[in-house]
């Protein structure tokens, strides 16, 4: 197991925590961009696979979530966490100059890291984009309520493996509560953004669930459209659920990754 080390850095709104993973000899930086109501701790495995491909890792813990300052699984303006990574990126930029940078995220993870790419594409080698929230998303629904209800999250939407949905259930730093209007309404805003944006030029890597239930394929198709450059690929897996990176076949998902990584920065 690689420890990973922290370090802060000041985040528009507090500051934030960002775990770092490294090995001998890195070639390139990979920046994570974890899920909704999660943190960077839970990609201990993927850091792991691309430290071994040569990879310096970095991922923050987003603005209220995980060990970050600020009130839990609540924040007002996506493009502030935009602005976050892009602070990172400096910061880690600065110190390796001559590394790519490939940015991953994962589901509203996905979501900031298309948005990072559209306004900063000439700063990237490649992006990869894990279920992401694009598109339509059906959660938004919750904001026609005057009072939010409580839908808590089903464990067994994440991962065929169920140890994976009992970990996430016993993690202290994983937000189990409703969700925040505030929140919504900042995603909702933040995909709208995204559809009037710019095409992704950069090389992109699609990777979804086909029986993904928290963030349904078909949903984020109809985003991915909007944005989707020359340079485009996909991997819809299936039987696949939402955390392609905890399923079963997660090897099957890496291996996909690390290939078009390599392509991509070979290119």
């Amino acid at each position: 197991m690689i420890e990973p080390t922290d370090r802060e850095i000041a985040g528009r709104h507090g500051t934030l925590v960002v775990r770092e993973w490294a090995g001998a000899n890195p070639g390139w930086i990979a920046l994570i961009a974890h899920g909704y109501g999660e943190h960077s701790g839970r990609y201990q495995w993927v850091a792991e696979r691309l430290v071994a491909a040569r990879a310096l890792v970095y991922a923050p813990d987003h603005v209220g979530h995980g060990r970050s300052e600020g009130e839990r699984a609540h924040f007002t303006d996506a493009e502030a966490i935009v602005a976050d990574l892009e602070t990172l990126r400096q910061q880690v930029t600065a110190e390796h100059p001559d590394l790519p940078v490939v940015l991953i995220g994962h589901s509203m993870g996905g979501m900031l890291a298309a948005r990072y790419a559209q306004e900063h594409q000439e700063h990237l080698a490649a992006v990869v984009l894990s279920a992401p929230v694009l598109g339509t998303w059906h959660v938004l629904d919750l904001l026609e309520h005057d009072e939010i209800p409580d839908t808590p999250i089903d464990p067994a939407t994440l991962s065929r493996d169920p140890e994976v949905g009992a970990a996430y259930v016993a993690d202290p730093l994983v937000w189990h509560g409703p969700f925040k209007r505030a929140t919504l309404k900042a995603i909702d805003d933040c995909l709208l953004a995204i559809n009037e944006g710019p095409i992704l030029e950069k090389p992109v890597l699609w990777v979804h669930g086909e029986d993904d239930e928290l963030v349904p394929e078909a949903d984020t198709r109809t985003g991915i459209d909007r944005i989707r450059g020359d340079d485009f690929h996909e991997h819809i897996y299936p039987g696949g659920r939402h955390e392609l990176f905890n399923e079963t076949n997660k090897e099957e998902v890496m291996n996909d990754v690390l290939t078009f990584i390599a392509r991509a920065l070979n290119s």
